[in-house]
């Protein structure tokens, strides 16, 4: 008994610190006013170099429309373990998109930049149009799109 005692106090102080580094962080995403359908948006985490990293989330149901978000599809490789869980429906004209995502602190601070990719059915596809740093600085501040985003915000 002790040692079963023991060993989930064990286990608990180890898992402490990795859940201790995770940051949530809350995206706002704020369409402009278009005619069209439903924009789908690639939301994710890019290096210093510009080579992908991580998912944060994907809106859009329609899988076989994400081959659109050109730089987050090559990225990510549309495997559905890039994008199993961190997606919902697309985003309307004039509409908001708000997720909170977990994020790992190392990431903040280090160089790595949030970007998004847009695309609409049958419209113009826009990779990379938002690349914003990952710093706590920026965590707040607006980011205007050159494309179907009105502005893009994320805070810590």
């Amino acid at each position: 008994m002790n040692k079963t005692v023991l060993s989930l106090c064990l286990a608990s102080v180890i898992a402490l610190p990795a859940a201790a580094q995770a940051k949530p962080l809350t995206l706002t995403t704020t369409l402009k006013n278009y005619s069209g359908d439903g924009a789908y948006l690639a939301i994710y985490v890019t290096d210093a170099q510009g080579q992908y990293q991580k998912t944060l989330w994907v809106a859009g149901k329609k899988a076989k429309y994400y081959k659109n978000l050109r730089d987050w599809a090559r990225g990510s490789g549309m495997k559905p373990s890039e994008f199993d869980g961190v997606s919902g429906a697309s985003v309307g004209s004039g509409q908001t998109l708000k997720v909170t995502v977990d994020l790992a602190d190392t990431l903040i601070d280090a160089g790595y930049e949030i970007r998004i990719d847009t695309a609409v059915e049958d419209a113009r596809d826009n990779p990379a149009e938002i690349r914003t740093p990952l710093t706590s600085a920026g965590s707040g501040k607006p980011t205007a799109g050159r494309g179907y985003v009105e502005s893009f915000t994320y805070d810590m």
